[in-house]
């Protein structure tokens, strides 16, 4: 019986339009072709027994295992440690030469070596199509296999004798020191013919131009603070959950991976939802990554002028990677889901929401670069200066707010707040701009959306801004009042919140959305720290001049990373990653409070007194 990893035991290797999760034990546990929602190929994350996976890794149990990235890359190394000998998988995903353009081809390479000693390896590959609810043939001949499933065929082919295990292939195959194997699985539409037969040249090409374009891009990064690193990882990854066909970054690669083991609260991230998407490329803007932000521009130009939600919103809060809207949730049945973590959901039913800070977080994220706003031309100005316009007339109605939850519309905060940065942020670029626009509405609109959150959103028995008016419920999304220029990050008013947010919803550093029994959320069970949430706390403490709390914060906080530097949404009482892996909203609020602290920090360094 196969059992399963901890989530944080997984590398994620990608090619821009897929990706896939490779556990420390060498097995390809999620996989999804052609596209990242797509239906699964491998899914054992979500059922060990009946999900798929894709395993290469030494004979016996003595064995211990290291995980690592090759060095600002997204080629994942496997080592194993074993009495014999000491062998490695090298495992990567070409990006071909147009990863910009959709297709059902898809390669995932693994290469075995051995450093040290002798190492016998054992390869199993047992694909399940369709989140593991079709069947499929197998064809077994002198270039490898082939997987025939209903939609797309997996060839598979190396320098690795395969040998049939009903549907299914295994192999063994035995290495020395310095001796090398090559194993190719290539998805393909289905009947499509078969690959030409690859070669170790092909392998080491592919290799080389894999680890050509991951140094090409993050050269262009301009971050060269003091967490390095972990920027740099954080910037890659961020940078593989984008879908490059029409450049809308995703969620997160994966599906149904719970917020409690043995929850409810187990979601499908593999969309693009605009609030998550537009914070990624204003971090990506941060960084020098202007590419990618006017893809995402694109992309959500299209989607504005195609038909609006349905409750009559411009935009819907989340879409398909390709702009379709129609997210219907289903519940997989058939599959125990991790840990048997029940429901195993795929799609999203919080597609039809209204979230009104969505349109805050889409003028925040790309109206800041001058270079976006120009490829936006005056046709996209037009476009934002209609979305406005319906906003001014829109903003003051109870929504489900940021945290998408199933309890009921309220009058959130956070979805005021971000109102009144939308406004905010199309009054300084048309100003700047000298664009045509209603300014005395929306200046009007944005004043009184500042008096009403002053008014009705703070609570003077807590000394708090809290989650919805008329409540006493504190809520960490408000940490991001100051990082938005809507409150000074040292008033009265701010600083208070921030005690109030440091008693009741931090532990260890560790932060809370909020306390779902203080404010039911229409769910069973709890949640752990929500991750995002605690990079956003050093990032408010260190605006807030609490800088040795914010930095021990920070470092405390990347303890909690995996091996490989990856976050997934939550933390567990134990410290344990939860929630789906990794996390774009995650990565995207370490960058932004690395780059806050150092600023920071810096500048209380030229301001010490015993400076020369």
């Amino acid at each position: 019986m196969r059992g399963y990893p901890p989530i944080a035991d997984h590398g994620m290797i990608g090619d821009l339009q897929t990706a896939a999760l490779v556990s420390g034990g060498g097995s390809v546990d999620w996989m999804c072709a052609p596209r990242f929602d797509s239906p699964s190929i491998f899914a054992a994350l979500l059922d060990a027994e009946r999900g798929g996976h894709f395993t290469i890794a030494p004979v016996g149990d003595d064995t211990t295992v290291r995980q690592l990235y090759l060095p600002d890359t997204a080629v994942l190394v496997t080592r194993f440690l074993t009495p014999q000998g000491v062998g490695e998988v090298v495992d990567f995903m070409p990006l071909g030469d147009q990863p910009q353009v959709a297709g059902d081809r898809h390669r995932l390479m693994r290469v075995l070596r051995v450093v040290r000693g002798t190492v016998t390896f054992a390869l199993e590959c047992r694909p399940r199509f369709d989140y593991g609810r079709a069947p499929h043939a197998l064809t077994l001949g002198g270039q490898g296999a082939v997987f025939h499933g209903p939609e797309l065929d997996v060839h598979l082919q190396g320098n690795i004798p395969l040998d049939a295990d009903g549907h299914d292939v295994r192999a063994t195959v035995t290495l020395e020191q310095g001796q090398r194997a090559g194993i190719l699985l290539e998805t393909r539409a289905a009947g499509s013919p078969a690959p030409e037969p690859v070669t170790v040249e092909d392998f080491v090409a592919e290799f080389e131009a894999t680890l050509g374009f991951w140094h090409g891009w993050i050269r262009r990064c301009s971050y060269r603070g003091r967490w390095q690193h972990m920027v740099n990882r954080s910037a890659i990854t961020l940078k593989l959950l984008i879908y490059a066909p029409t450049g809308a970054p995703i969620a997160a690669p994966t599906m149904g991976l719970p917020e409690q083991i043995g929850g409810e609260r187990n979601w499908d991230y593999r969309y693009t939802w605009i609030r998550d998407a537009s914070l990624s490329v204003r971090v990506l803007i941060d960084l020098g990554y202007v590419e990618e932000a006017n893809a995402f521009r694109a992309w959500l130009g299209r989607c504005l002028r195609s038909t609006a939600a349905e409750g009559g919103e411009p935009l819907q809060i989340m879409y398909r990677i390709d702009g379709d809207p129609r997210l219907s949730e289903e519940i997989l049945e058939h599959l125990s889901g991790y840990c048997d973590s029940y429901p195993v959901r795929s799609g999203n039913g919080a597609a039809d929401q209204l979230q009104l800070d969505i349109y805050g977080e889409f003028a925040y994220g790309l109206t800041h670069s001058p270079e976006v706003a120009e490829l936006a031309g005056y046709e996209g100005w037009l476009g934002f200066a209609a979305l406005l316009d319906w906003l001014a007339d829109a903003w003051d109605r109870p929504d489900e707010g940021i945290w998408e939850t199933r309890g009921g519309r309220q009058d959130f905060t956070f979805s005021r707040l971000m109102c009144w940065v939308a406004f905010d942020r199309g009054i300084r670029l048309a100003t700047q701009y000298a664009r045509p626009a209603d300014l005395t509405r929306w200046t009007a609109e944005r004043d009184a959306i500042l008096t009403q959150v002053m008014r009705r959103g703070w609570n003077p028995d807590r000394g708090a801004f809290v989650q919805h008016y008329g409540s006493d419920v504190l809520d960490a999304s408000l940490l991001l009042m100051p990082l938005l220029g809507f409150l000074s990050p040292k008033s009265t008013q701010w600083l208070s919140t921030l005690d109030a947010i440091d008693r009741e919803l931090v532990t260890d550093s560790l932060v809370y959305r909020y306390n779902p029994e203080a404010s039911p959320d229409g769910l069973r069970g709890v949640e752990g720290t929500f991750s995002l949430c605690s990079f956003l706390y050093v990032h408010a403490m260190a605006r807030a001049g609490r800088l040795e709390q914010a930095r021990y914060a920070m470092d405390k906080m990347l303890t909690y990373a995996n091996h490989v530097g990856l976050f997934a949404e939550e933390i567990g009482p134990t410290g344990e990653q939860l929630g789906n892996f990794p996390q774009a909203f995650t990565h995207l609020a370490l960058i932004t409070a690395a780059m806050a602290l150092d600023d920071e920090l810096d500048r209380a360094d030229r301001h010490r007194p015993d400076r020369p």
